[in-house]
């Protein structure tokens, strides 16, 4: 096998689920599995998760298409606001929940359970408070099945509190037409900011994989992805180089690895001895399979990002293997 492999612990993911899940009481479960589950396989973890979530949540309509075709059964809510008619058809023709960010979106939605996006300060993607109740009077009849917005920085209790002054207001406008529908604010981070950041239900994304966003920790958490990557050759050393980087010393034997940046590593990083190529690495080190990845915060704080990127990049040219 010339892939790297991932080795990716269901079992992980389900003890970080009902460990978040306790934080949260009652209140609705949403579990966050788009970009394919952060790397991980958003099918495989959603099967895995259909018994502990409410519903899960995805980036386009066609990751939401994949997973019903997996045979997902619960809610399924797409962030990306419908851009055109064939956004429209798969969510009508997989019984999918869509996001409105405004009239456009709304008058593809009909027909749809909806939720209605605001914008409260991050300034990517919902209807201003103040564009809210003409938004409304658009979706008159229509399905508004829930109400939410999104902390851009959770770490920071100032702005999280401008935050959600705005949502309580646009909950309050939509709650009186739709008093049954789901007000949610909170994803991994907010879940950690108190009861009054909770509403109707939360989204939880990168604490199922076993990370937290900067600024928050809870003891419990299991990262569920490792990466390993499989030994093509060992060789005496004969001066010069370790791939494309100078030698910075004399070695007995190197050995090479089927990884590199191609597969979603960090040329920045090393991998062994010197940057990775683009399809391979050497290292000084001698197995059959040598863990490339098992700290996604670790890797990231050395590449100068953050573990989501990692997560969703390392898995690229990988083979799953899922253990229980």
């Amino acid at each position: 096998m010339q892939q790297t492999l991932s080795v990716i612990n269901l079992n992980a993911i389900r003890r970080n689920a009902l460990l978040m899940k306790a934080r949260i009481g009652e209140r609705k479960f949403f579990a966050v599995v788009k970009a394919d589950a952060y790397g991980h396989g958003a099918a495989q973890v959603s099967l895995a998760l259909e018994d502990i979530a409410d519903g899960f949540c995805t980036a386009t309509a066609g990751e939401g298409a994949c997973l019903r075709i997996a045979g997902v059964t619960k809610p399924i809510l797409v962030f990306t606001p419908l851009l055109d008619e064939e956004d429209a058809e798969t969510a009508k023709f997989y019984g999918l929940d869509v996001t409105v960010n405004g009239e456009r979106a709304a008058a593809l939605s009909v027909g749809l359970n909806c939720h209605i996006k605001v914008n409260t300060g991050m300034n990517r993607c919902g209807c201003n408070l103040s564009e809210l109740e003409r938004l409304l009077k658009r979706l008159k009849g229509q399905n508004v099945a829930g109400i939410y917005s999104h902390l851009y920085a959770p770490q920071d209790v100032a702005a999280s509190e401008r935050q959600l002054e705005i949502f309580n207001r646009a909950k309050s406008l939509v709650k009186a037409d739709y008093p049954h529908s789901m007000a949610h604010l909170s994803a991994s981070g907010g879940i950690f900011l108190g009861e009054k950041y909770l509403h109707d239900g939360v989204r939880c994304g990168i604490a199922l994989y076993g990370y937290l966003p900067q600024g928050f920790k809870l003891k419990g958490l299991r990262p569920a992805l490792k990466v390993y990557a499989r030994k093509i050759q060992q060789t005496p050393f004969t001066g010069g180089g370790v791939g494309y980087n100078a030698a910075q010393k004399e070695y007995n034997t190197v050995s090479t690895y089927r990884a590199g940046y191609a597969d979603g590593f960090f040329r920045s990083v090393p991998l062994g001895e010197g940057k990775p190529c683009m399809d391979s690495f050497i290292s000084e080190k001698n197995c059959g399979w040598l863990p490339v990845l098992e700290d996604a915060d670790a890797y990231a704080e050395k590449a100068g990002t953050i573990s989501y990127e990692v997560l969703c990049s390392a898995t690229r040219r990988s083979r799953r293997i899922y253990v229980n």
